[in-house]
């Protein structure tokens, strides 16, 4: 059998996507010598290791708490702030759902979403493919952002004033919509351009 990879974050907290140190130990330990880890920059851990390993790694690693999803072309676990506001201030449980309902879906190109509990946007929502804001009681959705090259592209407000369940919803017929539509390999951002802020707000609509 050939080798396999798999993201692994830690679960959301006041304090952010923290890994605690026994989590760290425990994935040192239980992916053996031959496994690889890189650090990304969404807040994920890829490990590389043996196939015939994924499932006992994974059984593992979810005892202590920590999440698994797969690597590469799918949409990135939730990048959140650190919720300074309090869990409920910020929506921790919201974010928590809405990361349930998109993480690890296929997408054409890895897809990045960010996740602010208010408007200091710590986690740079406007970077990111689709960042959405907390403001008070509503959201705000951002899409198109991009921050590699020397010229990063800000994302554009897409919608705001949604409620909780509105939002969920526009983000993952996005998601959706750029699964079945996107070109291969077609960055999220190109995609957006290549369809139209129109298009999608007609798409989101139906």
């Amino acid at each position: 059998m050939g080798m396999m990879k798999i993201a692994v974050t830690p679960g959301f907290e006041i304090g952010g996507t923290l890994f605690k140190p026994e989590q760290l130990a425990l994935i040192g330990s239980v992916i053996g010598e031959s496994a690889r880890i890189e650090l990304t920059t969404f807040k994920q851990l890829y490990v590389e290791l043996e196939e015939e390993r994924l499932e006992e790694v994974k059984r593992k690693l979810a005892a202590k708490g920590l999440e698994v999803y797969p690597a590469g072309f799918v949409t990135k676990s939730l990048i959140t702030c650190n919720f300074c506001r309090g869990a409920e201030d910020a929506g921790l449980a919201i974010a928590e759902k809405l990361n349930d309902m998109i993480a690890g879906i296929t997408t054409p190109s890895p897809v990045k979403i960010g996740y602010a509990g208010c408007a200091l946007g710590t986690s740079e929502p406007l970077l990111k493919d689709i960042g959405v804001v907390k403001m008070r009681d509503t959201f705000d959705i951002y899409i198109g952002g991009d921050p590699k090259s020397l010229k990063p592209a800000f994302a554009e407000l897409f919608i705001t004033g949604a409620d909780a369940e509105h939002m969920m919803n526009t983000v993952h017929k996005l998601i959706t919509y750029f699964q079945m539509n996107g070109k291969n390999k077609e960055k999220f951002n190109k995609f957006i351009r290549r369809i139209s802020i129109d298009k999608l707000h007609e798409v989101i609509a139906n």
